[in-house]
């Protein structure tokens, strides 16, 4: 069961990401894109997600769901983050990050591409 302090942990170990507390969501970005946000209760995690991938994502698993009508335009999808394993969080986290920065930095961090 993943939580917020396992993302931070995750998160800040990802190079270029800084932590945000805006409107009292905490918010994880490269420069200004945001590729991780928590609703302020902390049970949602939206993160940064292929538009075009999303709906398949929703549709065959309930643990995720649909942003916000505001949000629909964004490369983003939320989840319930406590029915997330720590090995899915990681990989959602990470492929969240890799969406935001230069190839040659998920290269030296994750390897492939």
């Amino acid at each position: 069961m993943a939580a917020l302090e396992d993302v931070r942990r995750l998160a800040l170990t990802l190079p270029r990401t800084s932590e945000h507390l805006i409107r009292d969501r905490v918010k994880f970005r490269v420069k200004q894109l945001v590729y991780v946000a928590f609703s302020r209760d902390e049970t949602l995690m939206g993160f940064a997600f292929p538009r075009d991938e999303r709906a398949d994502l929703v549709a065959r698993d309930d643990r995720y769901l649909l942003p916000g009508a505001s949000d629909l335009r964004f490369n983003w999808v939320a989840c319930r983050i406590a029915l997330l394993d720590d090995d899915e969080m990681e990989e959602r986290v990470c492929d969240a990050w890799a969406m935001c920065v230069p190839k040659f930095l998920v290269r030296e961090r994750l390897g492939g591409v």
